[in-house]
């Protein structure tokens, strides 16, 4: 197909992002309160709590490649990917919602009975976050083959990705300033109700726009290569073809250490900005809000940019704004308040191009793969991507908890706030300011020598289109 017929309508593209607002809202909550909730409103240990996201996260990063897999292998009248959506919606929001609850019938002294709790539910959850998740992030590979237009796809997709997690944000802001008198537990149960209800209802909206469109061109799809010769490849064979494919190791790498950077820094920010900044829990959704916010105000002028410089070039320029900001973190003192959110501001510019860039990559790297082995498995690469990010957000949270742990860091019940030793708050600067800049450091790297630009790109449709006549 040509590159005029491969365009969107905007409608769809609009309805496609719209799935990604209900999972970005709730990834974006974990991140950012998980932990300060399981330590200072459940009562957990910072080691059982960092613990917890470990668990959950590893389980999450492992059935990842396991539903790519079964999700490429799906077959029903409605394509591969939508069932899968459309069964894992309610249980998502079910689950979510169940984290933010403070069990009456476990005793805050009954650490035991806490970790358990949360695991189980952790577990649960983040079985149907990917059945969710991981579909319709494949969906971008199969919407469309051209580059420029995936970058527009992305584009809207990383608009609702970063939307939600605005929107978690105001969200959460809305609800505790409107239950001030209410207990602090009480007031976490219902900001996660209300994220898993938005969630739910932008699951059903992406839909209602994408399943015509979906499933009509999964009968191209099936139409064009139903001729293919090539024998179909088992799933250890398909891990194997995967990790020989090196530009999508390098996205991998790419997006892992960009994501372990964020990790970092949206976990201990709330602590950063109570502990050593000595400012309020409000104080801290607003530098979020801040961070988030022009992070989501930047992605369509990232986009342009993407269509008109390649990718590589504007993710490298992005990193630039992040790292200044990380760095500039660990040197900042208690009542420079605006140079705080002056910094946040900055890493915002970062924080895009990273929701952007990798995103847009990875497609790419998958017509890569089909010309080498005559197949597409979006869903197994999309699986393994995932699975990165999840496990940087594993290390990053137990990392987190486990040094807190080490450095003295006092937990409480009720969202009291404590003095914390000197040796925690080092802990905090350095978790939050320099262990994240080496990671983006580390991400820059491996950008530079991402080999698929536009012209190569080109270059593989070309064969490929060549490869589909023939069999035709």
């Amino acid at each position: 197909m040509t590159a005029s017929q491969e365009k969107l309508p905007p409608f769809t593209r609009l309805a496609y992002g719209s799935g990604e607002l209900g999972p970005a809202m709730a990834g974006s909550t974990m991140i950012f309160f998980q932990f300060v909730f399981l330590t200072t409103v459940a009562g957990l240990r910072a080691d059982l709590a960092g613990s917890v996201l470990l668990v959950g996260k590893l389980w999450d990063a492992f059935n990842d490649p396991l539903i790519g897999w079964l999700s490429d292998h799906t077959r029903t009248r409605w394509g591969r990917r939508l069932p899968w959506i459309a069964a894992s919606a309610l249980p998502f929001a079910l689950f979510f919602w169940l984290q933010w609850i403070v069990p009456g019938f476990i005793a805050p002294e009954n650490q035991g009975g806490l970790f358990a709790y949360y695991v189980v539910v952790s577990f649960a959850f983040n079985t149907f976050y990917t059945g969710l998740t991981l579909p319709h992030n494949a969906l971008t590979a199969e919407l469309s083959h051209d580059y420029d237009e995936r970058s527009r796809l992305t584009g809207f997709r990383m608009a609702f990705s970063l939307g939600g997690s605005v929107g978690g944000l105001i969200l959460k802001l809305a609800i505790f300033g409107a239950m001030a008198a209410a207990p602090i537990a009480a007031r976490y149960s219902i900001f996660g109700l209300a994220v898993a209800l938005v969630g739910l209802a932008a699951v059903v909206f992406c839909l209602s726009g994408i399943y015509r469109p979906v499933i009509a061109r999964e009968g191209k799809r099936l139409a064009a290569h139903e001729s293919s010769t090539a024998p179909a490849i088992g799933m250890i064979r398909q891990w194997t073809v995967l990790f020989g494919n090196r530009p999508f190791l390098m996205v991998c790498a790419i997006y892992l250490f960009s994501w372990l950077a964020m990790q970092f820094t949206a976990a201990v920010l709330p602590l950063y900005v109570s502990s050593w900044m000595r400012l309020s829990t409000q104080s801290y959704s607003l530098l979020a809000l801040t961070v988030q916010a022009t992070a989501l105000l930047l992605i369509p002028g990232w986009s342009w940019l993407t269509v008109r410089i390649g990718k590589k070039p504007v993710y490298l320029l992005g990193m630039m704004f992040w790292l200044a900001a990380q760095a500039g973190l660990f040197f900042v003192q208690p009542g420079q308040t605006t140079l705080v959110f002056a910094l946040g501001f900055i890493a915002g510019f970062g924080i895009s191009v990273c929701y952007l860039i990798p995103n847009a990559m990875l497609p790419d790297t998958i017509e890569y793969d089909e010309l080498r082995t005559g197949q597409r498995r979006e869903g197994i690469f999309y699986g393994f991507f995932v699975f990165l990010q999840k496990c940087a957000l594993a290390l990053g949270s137990a990392m987190l908890g486990w040094i807190l742990q080490i450095a003295g860091y006092i937990s409480t019940t009720g969202g009291e706030t404590v003095v914390q030793p000197d040796s925690a708050l080092l802990a905090i600067r350095i978790l939050i300011g320099p262990l994240p800049a080496i990671a983006l450091v580390i991400g820059m790297i491996f950008a530079w020598r991402f080999p698929i630009d536009k012209a190569k790109h080109a270059e593989i449709l070309r064969q490929l289109a060549e490869r589909h006549r023939a069999r035709a």
